[in-house]
């Protein structure tokens, strides 16, 4: 078990290495912010544990604990906008941190979408996000408003690429939209990652031959899913399918993580470009416990007893 210290540390250390390899690129005119992209980073990323109930609280404890660490630290609003405009860089920063787990020889990726709400279907009105946010239905919520988030995640859990759309979106247009962005690489949406070096295993929402056909030529993606149980066409035997299902259950995992130990759950963004900053924190987030239990000789999925408050 670490003490807080030493994982902010460690994080902004990794942090740091990461906006110097990258700050040609990033550069902005001007005079220097109050925090640097490192700082920033390290605060925005550390902020999304679950035991922080709220934006306002994480900054409270850093307010009152990390002072000496962060002796420049900015009121809240400022850093929030900070944190907003750096969005793109924290994307960068998360899936840099897979990519030193060397998770590119993996011989699959799980991939599987999840509800991610921002508010409460019922209310009236349109809410902060109108024009973005709508309703959709999520297995395990029911009707639920928000956005629809997609993962992919290597074999020991490491996220290698997310996105989001729409709660109303189906599966099989958003892994469309994930499989050619990783195909043909767009910097602004940093956060696709990579194609993978084997095939994606899937569940039933992204199933169609011809989807499958268009994605093969098109985007070099192979999906793998179980056929549905009343299929005529084709089916599998047990065993087969609860070895699909036992190589799925990674995802399910991970996403326990994102929505249960740091959070991801209660979010309730106003701005887009927070949605975008406070998901990405969360992926890095994730990312480097991971990194870190490797280092340490642990468990890559033992999150609960990492960090001694």
């Amino acid at each position: 078990m670490l003490d807080v210290d030493t994982l902010l540390t460690a994080l902004y250390f990794t942090a740091d290495n990461f906006y110097k390899a990258r700050c040609a690129k990033h550069r902005r005119p001007g005079p220097d912010a109050s925090l640097s992209p490192g700082e920033v980073i390290t605060l925005a990323v550390f902020a999304r544990f679950a035991r922080f109930a709220s934006e306002r609280d994480s900054y409270r404890y850093a307010h009152t604990h990390l002072r000496g660490a962060f002796p420049t630290l900015p009121d809240r609003s400022q850093l929030n906008r900070l944190v907003r405009s750096h969005a793109q860089l924290i994307e960068e920063f998360a899936l840099y941190l897979a990519r030193m787990m060397e998770v590119r020889g993996c011989p699959f990726e799980a991939l599987d979408s999840a509800a991610m709400v921002v508010r409460n279907a019922k209310r009236r009105g349109s809410g902060w996000l109108a024009g973005y946010a709508d309703i959709g239905w999520s297995n395990r919520l029911g009707w639920y408003e928000g956005f629809k988030l997609l993962v992919a995640v290597s074999s020991k859990g490491v996220i290698t690429g997310f996105g989001f759309a729409s709660a109303s979106t189906s599966d099989q247009p958003l892994a469309e939209t994930f499989f050619g962005y990783r195909r043909h690489p767009n910097p602004r949406l940093a956060g696709v990652g990579e194609a993978a070096s084997g095939c994606y295993v899937a569940d039933k929402g992204f199933e169609g031959l011809e989807n499958h056909r268009r994605w093969l030529e098109h985007y070099g993606a192979s999906i793998i899913h179980a056929p549905k149980r009343n299929s005529l066409k084709r089916s599998w035997p047990k065993r087969l399918r609860r070895w699909i299902a036992s190589i799925r259950q990674i995802v399910e995992t991970v996403y326990d993580k994102l929505l249960n130990a740091f959070g991801l759950y209660r979010e309730r963004p106003h701005e887009m470009s927070g949605v975008r900053a406070r998901l990405a924190a969360r992926v890095a987030l994730h990312n480097f416990c991971i990194w870190l239990n490797d280092k340490l000789g642990r468990p890559w999925l033992a999150f609960a007893d990492l960090l001694g408050w």
